[in-house]
């Protein structure tokens, strides 16, 4: 009959090496719902280099974006202001593109604020206005 060796400092029954840990479980994809809201303002502040080009093009982006400019309060038959003009051209092209239709950026500023259900809201603001040699 074996008996344990008792005076061994460390007396244990042999056991067989651990198989490998398996691998991490796949959780399946779908979207997780953090109830993150967020709000993006964005402004790009303009200036008119060329007012004649402005009204040109606002006057064309009338015609071709009707629509668009009933939304801001123009129609074909009422005359288009400086200002008109310049919010119809801005509602309808990118910063880069007004400036072949003579606006100019002098700044553009864009603010964001996320906040979930638990916390206050957090927000960032990012300001640029470009070199006026540019």
């Amino acid at each position: 009959m074996n008996r344990p060796n008792l005076t061994h400092p460390d007396p244990r029954p042999s056991v067989a090496p651990a198989p490998a840990l398996a691998p991490p479980r796949q959780l399946p994809r779908r979207p997780l719902d953090l109830r993150v809201r967020t709000r993006r303002i964005q402004v790009e502040e303009l200036v008119v280099d060329d007012p004649g080009k402005v009204l040109d093009h606002a006057h064309q982006a009338a015609l071709t974006a009707p629509d668009t400019a009933a939304v801001l309060g123009l129609s074909p038959g009422t005359p288009l202001t400086l200002p008109a003009a310049a919010a119809l051209l801005c509602a309808l092209h990118e910063p880069g593109e007004l400036a072949a239709m003579g606006l100019r950026l002098t700044r553009h500023t864009t603010h964001v604020t996320a906040s979930d259900q638990q916390t206050e809201p957090v927000s960032l603001e990012l300001s640029y206005a470009p070199d006026p040699e540019d």
